[in-house]
């Protein structure tokens, strides 16, 4: 690995499986060493052309709900050493958001969301790839206080999706990608032997530009 281009490490897993967890422990580990998050939730499709109504019926969980194109092309740019204008989603209007957040380029870029194993163009930019491997009971109690405590979903609502969209979604499309993954990490944040592990092998890509 050339010690000039930056490392791309790619973090999947389920909804609730604890990804952001293990993200913010290895960003906190290297957050002096110059290192950047990309999350593949900004990168859902713009919707404005569509009625509200029609965004309504948006599956969060399908891979073409997200725009893998323009994610690509901003993690080429990093990789290119340019900042990028990473969008924003707004999910109250279920469509992009007209903010947009410059990104700088860093050592270190975190791309983190359940589907980044999904498009073989995503995993070949990635030095390592995380799969995140959590039971389904903890997850949907994971997503159901998120949901509920965050984005003001009623009980109801959040089951009713998880059985409807949300769980046939995991097995079909993420669930899968667990095979592309170089590490698997059981449990998420709480497995402390992973991520150390985990910790070491960046630390020693970083200095010696070692590859898996």
């Amino acid at each position: 690995m050339d010690k000039s281009k930056p490392l791309v490490i790619g973090i999947a897993g389920g909804s609730g499986s604890g990804k952001t967890s293990v993200t913010n422990r290895i960003y906190n580990v290297f957050k002096e060493h110059s290192v950047v998050v990309i999350e593949q939730d900004y990168y859902y499709k713009d919707q404005s052309h569509l009625e509200f109504e029609e965004r309504l019926l948006t599956n969060y969980d399908h891979p073409l709900a997200f725009d893998t194109d323009l994610l690509i092309a901003h993690i080429g740019k990093l990789l290119d050493r340019e900042a990028i204008e990473k969008p924003v989603y707004d999910y109250a209007l279920h469509t992009r958001s007209d903010q947009k957040i410059t990104i700088e380029p860093k050592d270190v870029i975190i791309l983190e969301g359940i589907l980044v194993l999904e498009d073989e163009r995503l995993r070949d930019l990635m030095d390592i790839k995380l799969f995140v491997d959590t039971d389904a009971d903890l997850r949907i109690i994971r997503r159901l206080l998120r949901d509920i405590n965050e984005r003001g979903r009623t009980i109801d609502s959040v089951i009713e999706q998880y059985l409807s969209v949300v769980r046939p979604m995991h097995n079909q499309f993420i669930e899968p990608t667990k095979r592309y993954a170089d590490i698997i990490i059981p449990e998420g944040g709480h497995n402390e032997v992973a991520i150390d592990l985990m910790v070491t092998k960046i630390k020693t890509i970083l200095e010696y530009g070692t590859k898996l």
